[in-house]
């Protein structure tokens, strides 16, 4: 595989970040719509409230990683909500991933966050997998609760 480089990714990455994010919902059951997608992720941009990361090679891009800016009221602090990470079903088990987990955490660390958090589906193991192999900790303290808001 050629080097990989992982950097932030801005508005004038849409068109190749778009068929990836729409891919990333539907690999969790939603419909694809990249005009949606396209919407959503040019206002979080223009807005400057996630941060995207993309791995590319070979001016392909391989995967990405978002995140949420946010606080800690307890520590006074800021922290990151990693809320998306996925890589291509082609380049996946190549470390593609591994290199988007570091270079969050480089981020948040630059940003002066005291932590990142992530949550994943109890079902992926996969996932669960790499993060703790990555030196990421299952809360043992908290339990996560939603609740629905109709749209």
């Amino acid at each position: 595989m050629p080097p990989v480089v992982v950097r932030q990714a801005g508005p004038s990455d849409l068109d190749v970040i778009v068929p990836l994010f729409d891919g990333y919902r539907q690999f969790y059951g939603q419909p694809s719509e990249p005009d949606r997608v396209r919407a959503f992720l040019k206002e979080r941009l223009a807005q400057g409230d996630s941060v995207l990361l993309m791995a590319e090679a070979d001016g392909l891009v391989l995967g990405f990683t978002q995140l949420y800016p946010s606080f800690s009221s307890v520590s006074m602090a800021p922290i990151f909500i990693l809320n998306d990470l996925f890589v291509v079903p082609e380049t996946r088990r190549s470390g593609v991933a591994r290199l988007l987990l570091d270079a969050a955490v480089r981020h948040g660390r630059e940003a002066g966050a005291i932590r990142l958090s992530l949550s994943t589906a109890h079902t992926n193991t996969a996932a669960q997998a790499l993060y703790t192999s990555a030196g990421w900790k299952r809360d043992a303290v908290f339990c996560v609760y939603h609740y629905g808001l109709s749209r």
